[in-house]
């Protein structure tokens, strides 16, 4: 089943969304966002450029205050840039409003957060299954694909678990889940391995780069854990506001490849150990 699952849902798909080489699934210029009016005032972005390519993970770092959440909720469509363009998946943000902007959101992009956010009265499953229930899917197709990616990430054991009965580690890999369950094409991460010792922390951000990094899909995570460094392609220092560098991680591991995908690699992986364990 998780066998014609992969070949449907990860290889078709990626093959028929491929991009051209360079292309870049985020793309911000001279984009500001001011809070507040008066002597209240702040600017939090002062005229940021930047591009996140496909195929790539792309970490954002700086000192705390200095516009990494502000920036990271801007090219998500959360907030509105006080001026300046930003451009996601092809798409111009400020052309869309309302609703066709929550969908947009909804079918393209994944969101990990800092504090897991899981509802504490719904199993690990029915948590990785809300983006496919806000979606309009039946509960029963929405929960038997969350299983899947909860096999995929290590915690399939743990799908009918509550979050209270979870580790933190555990409850981080049903957040990447949740995340990943619709598919996205750009998943953005706030802080992801934050709560996390040394050790969870490097496998969570492997899982992340294994699963949400492909041909057609990019990942942009902000964080301050210098110990996850390595995982990203590029890194994009930010200060005051501004882009003040950018450069590439020759340390990253391997660059995406197209056939097979990163995610049908790990999710392939995943299903011959479960494979073997009920043998």
């Amino acid at each position: 089943m998780l066998q014609s699952y992969l070949q449907k849902e990860f290889l078709t798909e990626s093959v028929a969304r491929r991009q051209t080489p360079g292309a870049s699934a985020v793309i911000c210029r001279s984009v500001t966002k001011v809070f507040g009016e008066g002597e209240t005032q702040v600017q939090a972005l002062r005229g940021v450029d930047l591009e996140a390519p496909y195929g790539e993970m792309s970490l954002l770092v700086g000192p705390s205050g200095c516009g990494k959440t502000t920036l990271l909720s801007v090219m998500a469509g959360i907030l509105e840039p006080t001026s300046g363009s930003v451009t996601v998946l092809g798409q111009a943000l400020d052309q869309l409003r309302g609703q066709a902007l929550v969908r947009f959101r909804g079918q393209n992009i994944g969101f990990i957060f800092q504090q897991y956010n899981l509802l504490p009265a719904l199993t690990a499953a029915e948590n990785a299954a809300i983006p496919l229930l806000i979606q309009g899917w039946s509960r029963r197709k929405a929960v038997a694909k969350a299983k899947e990616l909860l096999d995929a990430v290590g915690v399939g054991a743990r799908a009918h678990a509550l979050p209270s009965q979870l580790s933190g580690g555990q409850q981080q890999r049903v957040a990447i889940a949740r995340a990943l369950v619709h598919e996205p094409r750009l998943l953005i991460c706030d802080e992801p391995t934050s709560a996390l010792d040394g050790d969870t922390g490097h496998v969570i951000m492997d899982i992340i780069r294994r699963v949400g990094v492909g041909p057609d899909r990019a990942v942009i995570v902000v964080t301050h854990d210098s110990r996850v460094f390595e995982f990203g392609d590029r890194i994009i220092h930010m200060n005051d506001g501004r882009v003040v560098k950018t450069e590439s991680n020759g340390s990253a591991g391997p660059r995406v490849s197209v056939n097979p995908s990163p995610a049908q690699e790990i999710l392939t992986e995943q299903a011959r150990q479960t494979r073997g364990r009920s043998q």
